[in-house]
């Protein structure tokens, strides 16, 4: 199964406030915020959904491929991506154009607070699934310029291309009407738990008239774990504790490549949503979202420390071409 992947590509601006943001807000005062958190440290990572999940999938065996648009200043960042068996073909750099940035500000309680420049992301309307990716078998639509966003789902219903539509950090942004259109007929809708309230906030519609139009949904919620309700089934996927915790930016992001490589392993729901778990604390027990590394030996024996995978599990242990790729996911 090829699974492509849409998104932005960005480098990350990491800071760290020692101190809660919940005890800056006056409750009375929400309409007229005026704040400025004095941070302890900063730090600039490569980062963007797509990237993020990609990397985590090569650890994982896959060779994905990134769907996107970047700026000039991508070219170290492009080597970097393939030396890491990540498919760059079609990225298309935007000359005059930088990267996007993302300035996330995490506090005590791993709260965050975040700004984001598109850059170069707002050209991702010129990529075309049927230019660059023909031979797509699934396609992961995360965030992006809102308009390509919305231009991807057309196309993949046009095109018959079966697609996870993960609008995450875009669900403020997009309407309700986009939201609508991107989770009906979708294959998974893909978020966190405050974003599906915002999605049924937007939409106007319950889970169950959600469900009626999705495919299935996956739902993290931090230290409570996952949701994944699908194929009839509604499963609780435990969070597998971090060995140290941190920085949580891109946890989200290792999730979904995770469950991605889970699906095209063929594994069960259980199973698939569990390997985002592990994914997930990875990146956990690093600041950034691309500094976490392990092989697939030692990524199978800790799953094997928290779950049992009824040797599933053992297809990631041979050479990547010889792993099978079914869709859709066994139940």
């Amino acid at each position: 199964m090829k699974i492509v992947i849409t998104g932005s590509i960005a480098y990350d601006y990491l800071m760290s406030f020692p101190g809660r943001f919940k005890d800056a807000f006056v409750v009375d005062k929400l309409e007229k915020i005026s704040l400025s958190f004095l941070v302890d440290s900063l730090r600039r990572q490569r980062g963007g959904t797509a990237p993020n999940i990609a990397y985590t999938m090569a650890l994982l065996g896959d060779r994905p491929t990134i769907m996107a648009t970047a700026g000039q200043d991508f070219a170290e960042y492009r080597a970097w991506l393939e030396e890491q068996g990540v498919d760059t073909s079609a990225i298309l750099e935007i000359d005059g154009e930088f990267c996007a940035s993302f300035f996330v500000n995490t506090d005590e309680d791993h709260n965050q607070i975040a700004s984001f420049y598109t850059g170069a992301m707002a050209h991702a309307g010129k990529l075309h699934f049927a230019d660059c990716a023909p031979d797509a078998d699934l396609t992961i639509i995360t965030p992006n310029d809102p308009s390509a966003m919305r231009a991807y789902v057309a196309e993949c219903k046009a095109l018959g291309l079966p697609y996870i539509y993960d609008p995450s950090q875009q669900t403020l942004r997009v309407t309700g009407e986009e939201l609508r259109e991107g989770l009906d007929g979708c294959t998974l809708l893909s978020l966190n738990e405050y974003e599906f309230s915002l999605v049924k906030e937007k939409t106007g519609l319950s889970e169950a008239e959600i469900l009626d139009r999705a495919g299935g949904l996956v739902m993290t919620m931090g230290a409570s774990g996952s949701r994944l309700v699908v194929g009839g089934q509604e499963l609780w996927i435990p969070p597998v504790p971090p060995r140290v915790l941190a920085e949580p930016t891109g946890a989200g992001d290792a999730y979904r490549a995770g469950l991605l490589r889970g699906m095209q392993l063929g594994a069960p729901w259980a199973v698939a949503g569990r390997m985002g778990a592990l994914a997930a604390a990875y990146v956990l027990e690093q600041f950034g979202p691309q500094n976490h590394s392990f092989t697939r030996a030692e990524f199978v024996a800790r799953y094997r420390e928290h779950f049992d995978d009824e040797g599933v599990l053992d297809a990631l242990l041979v050479a990547p071409e010889y792993i099978p790729s079914p869709l859709p996911v066994a139940p």
